[in-house]
């Protein structure tokens, strides 16, 4: 062999050594951070749509919502929420929401922001309205709650209070404390 290849080879060998040993030295520290997080936080939707069914198995509800997400292992957030009971339950009730919270192991729904509770129309035609910020409702015992400021409207007349409880499947209403209405003949 040539004295000149003995110095390629032994270039060559020295460069194969040197990007070698620079390639190992790499630690985890220095590597680069990930762009993303690698933490499943769970899953969201959009046009959401939950069926709640009764001991029997027959549809009683629907949660309806714009975007769904599960935000803890145990805790749903919905936005732009609908809540419907089935036609054979017989509840004539339409609530919806802004926002709305469904925590696992807790069989009541929290919706806050504008939120409404509409009957169907009674047997003169008029429905009555409920309003307020926030309200727990009971889908499977047909009962909503709330301690907040909530305005109650059917026809021409008005009440407000702070506190109340219905039951939704008996068309009753108990409000809790502060009562002022108007009632027009």
């Amino acid at each position: 062999m040539s004295p000149r290849m003995m110095i390629l080879i032994g270039v060559l060998t020295a460069a194969a050594a040197g990007t070698w040993y620079l390639a190992r030295d790499r630690s985890d520290d220095d590597a680069d951070p990930l762009s993303y997080d690698v933490e499943h936080r769970g899953y969201y939707l959009k046009s959401a749509r939950i069926l709640g069914t009764a001991d029997d198995g027959q549809l009683l509800y629907e949660i309806e919502a714009a975007h769904a997400e599960q935000e803890d292992v145990d805790r749903i957030e919905f936005k732009e929420v609908r809540v419907r009971y089935s036609p054979t339950s017989e509840v004539p009730w339409v609530v919806q929401a802004d926002e709305a919270t469904l925590q696992q192991g807790n069989p009541r729904i929290a919706l806050r922001g504008y939120v409404r509770a509409i009957s169907a129309p009674d047997d003169d035609g008029q429905e009555t309205e409920i309003r307020t910020q926030y309200l727990e409702l009971d889908p499977e015992r047909f009962i909503a709650e709330t301690d907040e400021r909530v305005q109650i409207r059917f026809g021409s007349r008005s009440l407000t209070a702070t506190g109340m409880l219905a039951s939704l499947n008996d068309d009753r209403i108990e409000l809790k404390s502060n009562v002022r209405g108007k009632i027009v003949p």
